[in-house]
């Protein structure tokens, strides 16, 4: 993770202050990985579970960083090191205070879906009529954020933040740091459960963002979901959904083999997707692009050439076999939603899954596997292949009704899955962040 600091003199007089010490350097970025430093960065030195930064600092030195934040010297490497009680708190704090030289309005996203792939659809509209300032991937955690309001600048006109939560009160602390005028929660679904326990945790956690907003903001409200309808918030709202009621009120069309299309208060937007999950996505960004003033014209331009990030319901062709490739996350909505796509799609063979684990998901794994296999009989697949220990469960709720198979070796399932796939298959790829289902698709088609 790496950022370049839009005014450094500006930084550089702020943490004097902040810190309290003389900060004899020129800093012009930021880096918490020594390998991506350039030079000029200031060095974190961030200690993990399998690693500590602090090892890495003469590294950083030859990279050519100019100072290091650190928890505690290392006088055997000759560079300025900033020692401070820890390192992510005190570029949180630093990220606070650099926020209030700015008056921008910030809309922060939020939702246990479809956040980053919104985060980006509005980036991608709205950039379209001036500067816009948003999470680069996904560095919306208590580390990655801080660093991204960092780079907010006096020419950004809006700044869209994408917030992560992984533990009770982690969006809670991202609002404090950013102050958002505008908030928008995707949806809520069970998530990280293992850090979270309940489903009830997990709204409270979420919907910290819309407690947060101020009374003249605006708390935008997926009408579809209804933990989030029931949050609470004294910001104005706006909601959007497929209810005649709501302030943008959508209808959705699947003509037959071709891409979806919505109706949004009476304008035609064409997706060039063919899944519905994203259609939700779409209106909430409309929704947001329009409230903001962005012309319908704008916004039905604009939407047709957004394309995912690689990993995020991301179709891909490889001569006639068809892969969707959706392998950056997994947990039990996303992946329903995902196998719902795979019958969305047209195809003139078969329709194969490859699923890894869903991680985090607690005492209930079992259960939300075992719905997997199920609905994977339920909706036709031909061929159900699993990797992981968790997905065990998934190909005992399958088998004896289709083709299911569970690999503990990735070799063996690629090796199996070339054997298989022909012309005119539709294979969907989906796993946890932490299983690395890409690798798959990556062995199959050598890509």
């Amino acid at each position: 993770m790496r950022i370049d600091l839009p005014d450094p003199d500006l930084f550089h007089q702020m943490m004097e202050v902040e810190i309290k010490k003389d900060v004899d350097a020129v800093i012009t970025g930021i880096v918490t990985d020594s390998f991506e430093a350039m030079p000029g960065d200031l060095f974190l030195a961030l200690k993990g579970e399998k690693t500590d930064g602090h090892r890495y600092l003469a590294h950083a030195k030859d990279k050519g960083c100019t100072a290091a934040l650190v928890t505690h010297r290392d006088t055997t490497v000759n560079l300025p090191q900033i020692s401070v009680d820890n390192v992510t708190e005190t570029i949180s704090i630093l990220s606070k205070v650099w926020r209030t030289n700015f008056k921008t309005p910030i809309l922060a996203i939020t939702g246990s879906n479809g956040k980053t792939t919104t985060k980006d659809l509005l980036v991608h509209i709205i950039s379209s009529t001036g500067p816009i300032h948003g999470t680069r991937g996904n560095y919306n955690t208590r580390l990655g954020l801080p660093l991204t309001l960092l780079e907010l600048s006096h020419h950004h006109t809006l700044s869209i933040l994408e917030m992560g939560a992984n533990t009770m009160g982690d969006i809670g602390y991202l609002c404090d740091i950013a102050q958002p005028h505008y908030g928008l929660i995707t949806n809520i679904a069970p998530a990280h459960l293992q850090y979270f326990g309940t489903i009830e945790n997990v709204i409270k956690t979420k919907g910290e963002l819309f407690k947060c907003l101020p009374k003249n903001g605006i708390a935008f409200i997926n009408a579809e979901d209804e933990h989030v309808k029931s949050l609470w918030t004294e910001a104005q709202t706006i909601t959007y959904g497929f209810s005649h009621k709501c302030d943008f009120s959508s209808d959705i069309y699947h003509p037959k083999n071709e891409p979806l299309s919505l109706i949004i208060n009476g304008y035609e937007i064409n997706l060039n997707s063919y899944n519905e999950t994203f259609a939700i996505n779409v209106v909430a960004a409309c929704t947001v692009a329009a409230s903001f003033d962005v012309s319908w014209e704008t916004i039905q331009k604009q939407v047709p050439t957004f394309e995912p990030t690689s990993g995020r319901c991301r179709v891909k062709h490889f001569e006639d076999i068809t892969i969707i490739d959706d392998t950056y996350n997994a947990n039990p909505q996303s992946t329903s939603a995902a196998i719902n796509l795979l019958f969305s799609l047209p195809a003139n063979g078969k329709r194969i899954v490859v699923f890894g684990d869903m991680l985090e998901l607690g005492k209930d794994s079992e259960i939300y596997h075992q719905e997997v296999g199920k609905q994977c009989v339920q909706s036709g697949v031909d061929a159900l292949f699993c990797y992981g220990s968790d997905s065990i469960s998934t190909v005992n709720a399958a088998k004896d009704k289709i083709l299911a198979t569970h690999y503990t070796d990735k070799d063996a399932l690629v090796s199996d899955l070339k054997s298989i796939i022909k012309s005119g298959d539709v294979v969907l790829v989906k796993g946890s962040r932490g299983v690395e289902m890409e690798t798959i698709i990556e062995e199959v088609f050598k890509v």
